[in-house]
């Protein structure tokens, strides 16, 4: 299976959108993660309702500040057309729970989500990628 059949929709903010807009898209779509994209449409970094926690909220900075302030710049990508499997291993590598899809191009596509993959890999898989991610230890990586 690709991750073009699993990946959700992208709904993305730009580095000069404001903190305040991109909690507004979150709460509008029910999201917790949302890319940030350079004005090509290529994906810079990413934020979540946690960084907007910790990063924003807990350091009394302004809602009015420019979101690409406090993402996070290391981005986790695959193409359309890659295995879900190859998401999966990313995200295990990465340790992180979202990958964002983009085009040949570099433009952002999709995402894809562990919660996306729990319904197209086995159980297990499933569950030794959750573990991974989640763990103390040096991810293993497979290939």
């Amino acid at each position: 299976m690709l991750v073009d059949d699993v990946m959700s929709e992208a709904i993305s903010c730009g580095t000069a959108d404001t903190v305040k807009a991109c909690a507004q898209i979150m709460k509008q779509e029910n999201i917790g993660f949302v890319p940030i994209c350079n004005e090509s449409g290529q994906p810079i970094g990413a934020i979540t309702d946690r960084d907007l926690v910790i990063r924003v909220l807990a350091e009394g900075r302004s809602p009015d500040e420019p979101v690409g302030d406090f993402m996070t710049r290391d981005v986790v990508s695959c193409q359309l057309g890659e295995d879900v499997r190859d998401a999966a291993r990313h995200m295990r590598e990465k340790r992180t729970s979202r990958v964002v899809v983009c085009d040949p191009q570099g433009k952002l596509e999709g995402i894809v989500s562990l919660m996306d993959l729990a319904g197209t890999s086995s159980e297990t898989e499933a569950g030794e990628t959750l573990q991974e991610i989640k763990s103390d230890n040096s991810p293993t990586i497979t290939h």
